[in-house]
C-alpha cells in the first residue's frame, strides 16, 4: 500500500504535488493547510487523514482535529503537526508523521518510523520543496521523500 504524506501546503498545491501522489491508496496531510481549498484538490486523489497545523486558523480548517491516529495496510500511524505534540508513549504505533519544521526527515527511532515529508507548499528560506511517500507491505514499511522542485 502506497500512502502519500505531505504537509506544510500554506495554501498552494502544486502541479508536482499532485502528480507525486497519484496512485496512492491514501493521503495523510500534516497540518498548516490554511485553507479548505487544498483538501478539495487533494480529496479526488484517495481518502484523506488530515490534522491542524498552527496556521490553520480559519474558519473552513479551524475545526480539524489536533492529532489523528489510524490503520492503513496492518500498520498504526500517528499523524501531529508538531514533532513536540508526539505523545511520550507511542505504544502499538509503526509510523509517526509530523509537518511544521519544513525539514524533511525519515528517522527510526526504536521501533517507530518518524517522518517529516517537508513543505509541499511555498518555499521557506532555502529549505527544499518536498513531500513523502510511504509504503507499507505485510512485513516491511518504507518512506522515501520527493523533492518536488529543484
Amino acid at each position: 500500500m502506497r500512502v502519500g504524506l505531505i504537509s506544510d501546503t500554506h495554501n498552494l498545491v502544486r502541479p508536482e504535488a499532485l502528480e507525486a501522489l497519484h496512485g496512492c491508496a491514501h493521503i495523510i496531510h500534516a497540518g498548516d493547510i490554511c485553507k479548505h481549498d487544498v483538501l478539495d484538490t487533494l480529496a479526488p486523489l484517495a481518502p484523506l487523514t488530515v490534522v491542524r497545523g498552527n496556521n490553520d486558523v480559519g474558519e473552513s480548517v479551524a475545526q480539524l482535529p489536533e492529532h489523528a491516529r489510524i490503520e492503513l495496510g496492518g500498520a498504526t500511524i500517528h499523524i501531529v503537526h508538531d514533532i513536540a505534540d508526539v505523545p511520550d508513549k507511542l505504544d502499538g504505533v509503526d509510523v509517526v508523521v509530523t509537518g511544521h519544521s519544513h525539514k524533511p526527515l525519515i528517522e527510526r527511532r526504536g521501533d517507530v518510523l518518524f517522518v517529516n515529508p517537508g513543505s509541499a507548499g511555498p518555499r521557506r528560506f532555502k529549505l527544499p520543496i518536498t513531500l513523502a511517500l510511504l509504503d507499507i507491505d505485510a512485513d516491511r514499511i518504507d518512506a522515501r521523500i520527493i523533492p518536488l522542485v529543484p
